[in-house]
């Protein structure tokens, strides 16, 4: 430029190019916080996905109701017979439906099996209860003499356990599926006088 002597421009050449080379650091160094925020980012993402969507528990298999319909019973000679009419809930808590297969419920008095009841083959929807009605008959034909059967009838009360395993696989956007039971394992006390099945716990 004119008026400008040669030191002078070639000072502002060099505080030009230092300019240059500052913005351009500057550039690379907000570049490279982009990137590792946004590497962070998916990590947290996936780290989160991983932990919640893609992490695949057992469903819950579990007895919630029981009807008594029929109810026969004598202390002498000691028996009963009885029909139950039960509402079972699969409670499946993935992102992914469970497709299940059949099953069967096994009822038992102090061990031994007094009766059983069918479910059919199924899928709960993801993060949904399914919720389906069996029907039972129940009869003291298999247990033995001591048992305390007798005294049971007389104070009013029998308890019972049902258990049972339903096998089936949780899938998982259509390209995961992997193999988890639902286990059941029940206790209840049937009322003989008011014919009412109370106290069922689940485990």
């Amino acid at each position: 430029m004119a008026g400008q002597s040669y030191e002078q421009r070639k000072t502002g050449t060099e505080s030009a190019a230092e300019a240059s080379k500052e913005l351009k650091r500057k550039k690379r160094m907000k570049l490279v916080l982009y990137a590792a925020a946004f590497a962070i980012f998916q990590t947290i993402v996936i780290l989160v996905f991983s932990l919640t969507v893609m992490r695949i528990k057992n469903p819950k298999f579990r007895l919630t109701s029981v009807t008594v319909e029929d109810l026969t019973a004598a202390p002498t000679p000691v028996s009963f017979n009885m029909k139950l009419s039960a509402q079972v809930a699969v409670k499946n808590t993935n992102f992914g439906h469970f497709k299940f297969d059949n099953t069967t419920i096994w009822f038992d008095y102090g061990g031994v099996g007094v009766g059983e009841a069918s479910v059919a083959r199924g899928r709960s929807k993801a993060r949904s209860i399914k919720k389906m009605n069996v029907t039972v008959e129940l009869n003291s034909n298999n247990i033995p003499n001591n048992s305390n059967l007798e005294s049971d009838i007389k104070a009013g009360f029998v308890a019972l356990t049902c258990h049972s395993k339903l096998s089936g696989k949780v899938q998982l956007m259509k390209l995961i599926k992997k193999k988890k039971p639902a286990e059941m394992s029940c206790a209840m006390l049937l009322n003989m006088e008011t014919r009412v099945v109370q106290d069922i716990n689940c485990q």
